[in-house]
């Protein structure tokens, strides 16, 4: 087994940062803790149908515009990732507290001002994003909003020390911070909806109690001073325009790829309504298959930024170069185990839905083919694209993603789903399309050597 995850380019020991059990416990507390997340967001997603129409309807709504902020949390985590990557890959431990210090100030202020403008400006908010639905939804939507905003500043601190483990190795302590903040959150909801009968606040004060438990024990982890990056106190009510700068670099450039990828579904959305309630139906359903079947390239992701990272950080580029075909290759095997299992089960696990048989056959029908995708494409479109990101390569990975997914997905969802009348496998056609002109031009780039010329950390 170990032989065939092996690159074939080969490395001198002593340039090994990362043995491959070094490299096992890196990875395995990921995917542990993503597809923890990944079923308790299912099992959550379930136990809210049964709040009522109203309360469904409100956190559907309002999840829309949470997803774009979460998202921006997670862009500054990962500029955060990046830079402190390379310190620790630089054995620069000065540099590296100083940035996860100044990583944890911009968080805070950031995910407080969000807050503040959420729960002040609510109203005017959700009224022109929503303002033609039923005032019981809205009213539903008002409530959820507010107590998920809250829960923000403890999300966005979360997510941040997170990747900061993660740049250290050290995956296991959120994997099982992960475990029981998902367990509160899960049993909050339990109590919420079927005991207290409290609807929307009995979706949303669990996720707010898990999220700042989650956040308490991040930071008494992250100010351990035997931690090889930790947080000074001092440091973080100290503004460093320097420091932040070299984390925004990469948190701003994500942060645009991540939100005009959210727009784009939005779009996306609106083409799919066209199509009936059949199809509308298999694409709802289809989508939770999708989430769980990427899930390899996800966490793999997370790998290479912290591996990557270092090597980089350390200047190098021949270890970077190595890690990145390896990693890679163990992407693409995981991957292709992963996404059989998932569309292997997929007829089983479509028993428990009540849909018509045509609608089964169609989820089935748009899981192989996403499936087939992914295993081919996601893991040079994606993975291999978070190496060229932990190498510094920012703005052509972030113009790499607005051509494929905001450009090429769209249109060719147009082509495919409404010219040539495909509907829904048409559209997951055009996002294979999308995946395929993305891992093009990650191929190509990687390629060409260009990523080993970018200096993060100067």
């Amino acid at each position: 087994m170990l032989k065939i995850i092996e690159s074939k380019q080969t490395l001198p020991k002593k340039q090994q940062r990362f043995a491959n059990k070094d490299l096992f416990a890196l990875i395995v507390p990921i995917l542990i803790e993503q597809l923890l997340t990944m079923l308790v967001g299912i099992a959550d997603t379930l136990m809210v149908s049964y709040a009522g129409d109203a309360a469904v309807s409100g956190v559907s709504l309002v999840n829309q515009l949470n997803n774009v902020f979460i998202f921006i949390f997670g862009a500054i985590a990962s500029g955060g990732a990046v830079v402190a990557s390379q310190y620790v890959g630089r054995q620069d431990r000065e540099n590296g507290i100083t940035a996860a210090s100044q990583l944890l100030m911009i968080t805070v202020l950031i995910s407080a001002v969000l807050t503040c403008v959420l729960i002040f400006f609510r109203v005017p908010i959700l009224s022109l994003l929503f303002g033609q639905v039923e005032p019981d939804v809205m009213n539903a939507a008002l409530e959820y909003l507010v107590l998920s905003a809250l829960s923000f500043p403890a999300l966005a601190i979360y997510n941040s020390i997170s990747a900061l483990f993660r740049s250290m190795g050290k995956t296991k302590a959120i994997m099982n911070t992960s475990i029981v903040m998902n367990i509160i959150n899960t049993a909050g909801n339990a109590i919420g909806i079927f005991v207290l009968h409290a609807g929307v606040a009995g979706v949303a004060v669990p996720s707010l109690i898990s999220r700042t438990f989650a956040a308490i024990v991040m930071l008494i982890l992250v100010y351990n001073k035997n931690n090889t990056l930790y947080v000074k106190s001092r440091l973080v009510l100290k503004w460093n325009a320097c420091m932040l700068k070299r984390i925004m670099s990469v948190s701003i450039p994500n942060s645009i790829e991540n939100g005009l990828f959210q727009l784009s579904k939005v779009a996306l959305s609106g083409i799919v309504a066209l199509f009936g309630t059949v199809q509308i139906a298999a694409n709802g359903v289809a989508q939770s298959f999708w989430s769980m079947a990427s899930l390899f390239c996800i966490a793999f992701g997370y790998a290479f930024v912290t591996v990557i990272g270092q090597c980089m950080g350390a200047g190098d580029i021949e270890a970077a170069d190595y890690y990145n075909k390896k990693l890679l290759r163990i992407t693409y095997i995981g991957s292709a185990l992963w996404n059989f299992l998932i569309t292997a089960l997929t007829p089983l696990v479509l028993m428990l839905y009540s849909l018509t048989s045509e609608e089964k056959n169609l989820v089935f029908v748009l899981v192989l083919i996403h499936s087939v995708f992914n295993v081919l494409l996601c893991p040079v479109a994606f993975s291999l694209s978070n190496g060229l990101r932990a190498a510094g390569d920012i703005k052509f990975t972030m113009y790499a993603s607005i051509l494929a997914t905001v450009v090429c997905r769209v249109i060719f969802s147009v082509i495919f789903g409404i010219w040539l009348d495909m509907g829904v496998i048409g559209i997951c056609l055009a996002m294979a399309g999308d995946w395929l002109v993305k891992a093009v031009m990650v191929s190509a780039r990687y390629k060409g050597r260009k990523w080993t010329k970018f200096k993060v950390i100067g």
